[in-house]
């Protein structure tokens, strides 16, 4: 049997890294990808790579239930392109992808069925298959997505130590095949036809004198509020709220830190990104959710703030801030 290489392609990965890109976060609303070019372009980096032709090319992407929809089916209706689905879990992460992947490494190898594996991911998870896959006699190369700098962008260290090299595709290629979505602005609303009525005045009840703790120059201080126990924020889930344990509460507001820069940095990233690419509809979807953040953005925050803050499992504090602030950032906007 003649030797050949094959292609094993993370599609959330590659997704998620071309639109970072492109617009500089992750969220996959924001670009329009040419799928078959994209394919064609890894394709052409594999067998430029290793010198053999490709056998084949495993696309591995989450379905509904498992069941492909019109853009996936046609996906798979492409030359040498086999497809394979896991399933969206209840806060719309990938289920059975990672599985599917390491299984396929792993009985491929063992079958031989190629001589050379090309992994289009950056997961950490598939280290321990990339590596029984070694154990079978194949070499397997990280084929990574170049970032604006032209590093490969979120390839976990752990991966990169195991593989047997970390190559990326051209940049140029990704440039053709992905575009930004950017749609205008919309119109702003009318203006009213008659003035608001004038609000009818109050007059507040005398509130009783309240002695409070002088300084040294005999002024009185200013008593601030006793800071709250708990902040309420909400699960991706189910929108009900939740509690941050205080030690998840910044208690020196005045002077923000390098993590709180980093994470309002990816939330204002994100929610631009959203914005230029969302329908008026969307928008409008978005504000009535409150204090609900769709899967699709939610995921999209946890990725650029995973790559931002080189932190590959997010703490809960990193997560309640970033989801706090998402809301805090949109409504200031």
């Amino acid at each position: 049997m003649r030797s050949t290489c094959a292609l094993y392609i993370d599609t959330g990965y590659l997704l998620a890294s071309v639109a970072t890109r492109v617009t500089g976060t992750s969220l996959r609303s924001g670009i329009n990808v040419d799928y078959a070019a994209l394919i064609r372009s890894l394709v052409a980096a594999a067998e430029a790579r290793c010198g053999l032709p490709i056998l084949r090319v495993h696309w591995y992407d989450s379905a509904r239930d498992g069941v492909a929809d019109r853009q996936q089916e046609r996906i798979g209706e492409l030359p040498k392109v086999k497809l394979r689905l896991g399933r969206f879990g209840v806060n719309g992460e990938q289920k059975g992808v990672d599985l599917r992947i390491g299984l396929d490494l792993v009985a491929h190898a063992r079958n031989g069925a190629s001589d050379v594996f090309f992994l289009v991911s950056g997961d950490d998870d598939l280290t321990e298959a990339v590596e029984e896959a070694q154990m079978h006699g194949v070499q397997v190369v990280v084929l990574g997505v170049p970032n604006s700098a032209g590093r490969p962008h979120g390839v976990s260290r752990h991966l990169i130590r195991a593989a047997d090299d970390l190559d990326t595709i051209d940049g140029a290629c990704v440039d053709v095949a992905v575009v930004k979505v950017d749609r205008p602005a919309p119109p702003a609303p009318p203006a009213l036809t008659a003035p608001p009525a004038a609000p009818v005045p109050t007059v507040e009840s005398p509130r009783p004198a309240v002695r409070t703790p002088l300084d040294l120059a005999g002024r009185q201080r200013i008593q601030e509020p006793p800071r709250p126990q708990s902040v309420p924020v909400y699960s991706v889930s189910s929108g009900a709220p939740a509690q941050a344990p205080p030690e998840y509460i910044d208690t020196d507001t005045d002077v923000p830190s390098e993590q709180d820069r980093v994470i309002d940095d990816v939330v204002a990233r994100v929610l631009a990104s959203f914005r230029e690419s969302a329908t008026a509809d969307e928008l409008l979807d978005l504000r009535r959710a409150r204090p609900y953040i769709p899967p699709a953005i939610d995921r999209a925050l946890l990725l650029d703030a995973s790559e931002a803050t080189e932190k590959y499992d997010l703490d809960e504090g990193i997560r309640y801030r970033l989801r706090s602030r998402f809301w805090e950032i949109h409504v200031a906007r």
